[in-house]
């Protein structure tokens, strides 16, 4: 499935940017997420507990941040697998400045297979989007301030996406 929206943050790119480069930040803001801890330079060992519809888990996985260009964009690619299933992620965030606010838009990919690709699109469509939600509330929280949501956080079927793998 394709994902992609943008939030409005009340900080300046350099301190979104930073915000979200930090693991500790990142850890408390994206929901479900037990652990995150850095492995290597730009790569992180995840543990998070994922609830869809009857459907929950542990996944562990790895999240890597790539192609940096400081404070504009980075790319995030996550791996990640359990009893239930696998998903894999990966998406860009482009920063703009706007006014005093930071604008960041995000657009990417997930696939997900095995028993939690069986819910069905539209319900993996809210969590994604709930999710996403959560974790830029949060974020503005964690930089002191309430988000704005510019765009309601969009996602389309992809037709490359499997309805379910048995990987």
């Amino acid at each position: 499935m394709k994902i992609a929206g943008s939030y409005t943050l009340p900080v300046t790119p350099q301190r979104a940017y930073e915000l979200l480069q930090d693991p500790e930040v990142l850890a408390r803001c994206m929901p479900g997420t037990e652990r995150l801890a850095k492995i290597g330079p730009d790569e992180y060992e995840m543990k998070m507990k994922m609830v869809i519809s009857a459907v929950q888990g542990l996944f562990a996985g790895k999240v890597r941040i790539a192609d940096q260009k400081p404070p504009e964009q980075f790319r995030l690619i996550v791996e990640g697998s359990g009893k239930v299933g696998f998903m894999r992620g990966d998406g860009l965030l482009t920063l703009s400045s706007a006014s005093a606010t930071t604008e960041v838009h995000y657009e990417g990919e997930v696939h997900v297979g095995g028993v939690i690709a069986g819910v069905g699109q539209r319900l993996l469509d809210t969590t994604a989007k709930i999710v996403i939600r959560k974790f830029f509330e949060k974020l503005a929280e964690s930089a002191g301030q309430v988000v704005e949501a510019v765009a309601a956080p969009s996602s389309t079927p992809s037709p490359a996406t499997p309805a379910s793998d048995s990987n």
